[in-house]
């Protein structure tokens, strides 16, 4: 016994250092860590220096790591944003999942393969790995863009398709194979699963949570993030669904929960630990044995089912809209099998459907797919992009999921200032930037934003601006800002605005757009500046800031007075009668400022 506890413990202890060696090197090297994960397992493996055996006992772990990422991912989409994709979820993925698995099946047709043999190896092949998609649109920081939301239904729509896959499998099987079930009711099991776990996590799992967070104990807080995880997973394996499945239901069932945020902190360790160890188990499973003995066929498999692939998903892109920047990306995102194509394989094995040498040829072609799909993305990144038209290439706004009654044009310095004391008071705007590095770092630490042009009505009619109670313009670019402003009044007449002006003759344009406050940028700066430069000539800190007080609601009031005169036609120092009333005024202040110096002598 204590033999076998060490064993597992070398086993353990050699993971952590093949994750802890190879994907920090990897990351250094520019290779990015998935690759850095599956050379590790590949390495350490049974079929490597042989540190690490039980591969498959470590995947099935492993997959634990896919099951928490996919419910992170339902915690960030709500319901009806479910609901807004149904049109990409079921035409979107029914169109590509159909153009690739017809082509490929058809290859193998070619080839001299049986129908049977080729429509498994075309099935597996045309399913994408969730893990690596997902984990490199996260790391981009763009999960929310429009061609974003698009690979993420396709994907949704994979996992859906593993169910009459399977059963398709099944009734593939010879006839020495005993299948007493109806099709009908393999499929009936599946809906009466996800109809179980929807009415959990609409009717129970609140109440629960609110129970337990009246108890304050963080550990058990954790303990029922994991048993909501684990147990949706386990009900929709039951079913015959995927795990991964079931942990995305619960998480956008739980996506409008007040427990959201709490339940995203305590599984996020657990799921990039198990994640990593997703794919040092993926790289574990490549049988160097079986590459070597079928060298040219695997080789000559996987480039042309990379091949195949890339190219139908780039024609179905091209053919449903997308330019053609955003259709290389996506084909070069999607060019790889996927973890499910394990699953089919194995059940195809099971029913004699395929014969284990045919499972781990096909195995082996999709996990070095895989292993390929980090350099493709290294190599697309390094040589295509470059090299294509910037303005095909331009981001897409992303899909405004949730709308405020406050909307927050601009996350720059002023910006976050602004959204901070917003977020501490209790007010949660809808955040908008056209920065899209900035968007995406903002994303990182926890900052709910969204890339976009505001300028665009659109976009500005998506974020909420025709129901919205008030609108803060905290952009630098002045021409943007004061059409940002006549945009919003259009779209919404009572909306109040509250914009940043670059000085005072943008408050003058910014005033007659409609902008109900203009707030100039550097104007409280430098009446602080002016109070603490009163302060160091020695008058009383009480007397200073009573003089920078009456300055600044004398100004803010006065500025509306020559907002009237001001001419955008003129300039600003031709128009005398802007000059003439603007001495005036300079002239009514600082007589009241004399007054407060002098009021005591």
């Amino acid at each position: 016994m204590a033999v076998e506890n060490a064993n597992q413990l070398v086993s353990v202890v050699t993971l952590l250092a093949a994750a802890v060696v190879a994907v920090p090197l990897f990351k250094r090297l520019g290779l990015g860590s998935i690759l850095g994960y599956l050379v590790a397992g590949l390495v350490i493996g049974p079929f490597g220096l042989g540190f690490v055996n039980d591969s498959q006992g470590i995947i099935h772990i492993a997959e634990l790591g896919v099951v928490m990422f996919l419910f992170i991912i339902g915690l960030e989409m709500k319901p009806l944003h479910i609901w807004g994709l149904r049109h990409h979820i079921f035409c979107l993925g029914s169109f590509q999942i159909t153009v690739c698995m017809s082509i490929l099946i058809g290859i193998g047709i070619l080839y001299g393969l049986d129908w049977k043999i080729a429509f498994v190896a075309g099935a597996g092949f045309t399913l994408s790995s969730t893990a690596i998609v997902m984990q490199e649109l996260r790391d981009r920081g763009n999960m929310t863009s429009s061609r974003s939301q698009r690979i993420i239904s396709i994907l949704l729509f994979e996992d859906l398709l593993i169910v009459p896959l399977l059963a398709f499998v099944t009734f593939l099987a010879p006839d020495k194979i005993d299948n007493p079930d109806p099709i009908w009711l393999k499929l009936t099991i599946p809906i009466a699963s996800i109809a179980i776990l929807i009415v959990i996590g609409l009717w129970l799992l609140n109440p629960l949570f609110k129970i337990l967070a009246k108890t304050k104990i963080r550990e058990v807080m954790t303990a029922a993030a994991l048993l909501v995880v684990l147990g949706s997973g386990l009900l929709m394996e039951i079913g015959g669904l995927s795990m991964a499945m079931g942990a995305f239901l619960a998480g956008v069932l739980l996506s409008e929960s007040s427990f959201r945020h709490q339940l995203e902190a305590d599984i996020e360790p657990f799921r990039g630990l198990l994640l990593g160890l997703f794919f040092l188990s993926v790289g574990m499973s490549l049988d160097l044995a079986i590459v070597a003995n079928n060298l040219a066929l695997i080789v000559i498999g996987v480039l042309l089912f990379v091949l195949v692939k890339t190219s139908s998903v780039y024609l179905v892109a091209r053919i449903t809209g997308m330019n053609n920047a955003s259709a290389i990306e996506r084909a070069v995102t999607m060019s790889q099998g996927g973890e499910f194509a394990f699953v089919l394989f194995t059940a195809a094995t099971t029913r004699y459907v395929i014969n284990p040498e045919q499972q781990a040829t096909m195995t082996a072609i999709v996990v070095l797919s895989m292993l390929l799909t980090p350099l493709w993305i290294i190599l697309y990144k390094k040589y295509v992009i470059p090299n294509l038209k910037k303005e095909s290439f331009e981001q897409e706004s992303d899909h405004i999921e949730e709308q405020h009654p406050t909307v927050l044009i601009g996350l720059g310095r002023f910006g976050q200032v602004v959204n901070r004391l917003l977020l501490m008071t209790g007010h949660k705007p809808t955040i908008i930037d056209k920065n899209a590095s900035l968007i995406a770092g903002m994303k990182k630490l926890g900052v709910k934003c969204y890339y976009g042009d505001a300028s665009r009505p659109e976009l500005l009619q998506a974020a909420g601006v025709a129901n919205a109670e008030l609108l803060i313009i905290a952009i630098d670019d002045k021409q943007q800002a004061i059409r940002i402003v006549e945009l919003a009044k259009k779209i919404n007449p009572q909306i109040k605005i509250i914009a940043r002006a670059y000085d005072r003759v943008h408050v003058y344009d910014l005033y007659n757009a409609g902008a109900d406050i203009q707030i100039r940028e550097t104007f409280d700066s430098a009446l602080r500046t002016v109070e603490k430069t009163l302060r160091a000539f020695g008058m009383e800190k009480e007397m200073a800031r009573e003089i920078t007080e009456v300055y600044f609601y004398k100004d803010r009031h006065n500025i509306k007075l020559t907002s009237e005169i001001y001419d955008p036609k003129i300039s600003h120092f031709d128009n005398k009668e802007l000059i003439r009333l603007s001495l005036d005024i300079d002239q009514e202040i600082m007589a009241e400022i004399q007054q407060i110096i002098h009021k005591e002598d």
